[in-house]
């Protein structure tokens, strides 16, 4: 999950699983794979990078102990 910020300023977080992909048309677009698209105030990169880390999280997190 990666957090974002719609244009009016509210904060949302996405499954980043469902990008299918972002590109930058005046604002930055983010179209899922259901065809969803939402404009956020982020950069390109700075979705990327957030899809990124959220990718290499969440193989580092260790599962919960069963007790």
């Amino acid at each position: 999950m990666i957090k974002l910020t719609r244009l009016d300023g509210e904060a949302f977080v996405l499954n980043a699983e469902l990008i299918r992909y972002v590109e930058r048309r005046g604002d930055t677009f983010v179209t899922l794979g259901s065809g969803e698209r939402i404009v956020v105030r982020e950069s390109i990169d700075d979705v990327v990078d957030r899809a990124i880390a959220y990718q290499q999280q969440k193989h580092f997190i260790p599962p919960p102990v069963h007790r």
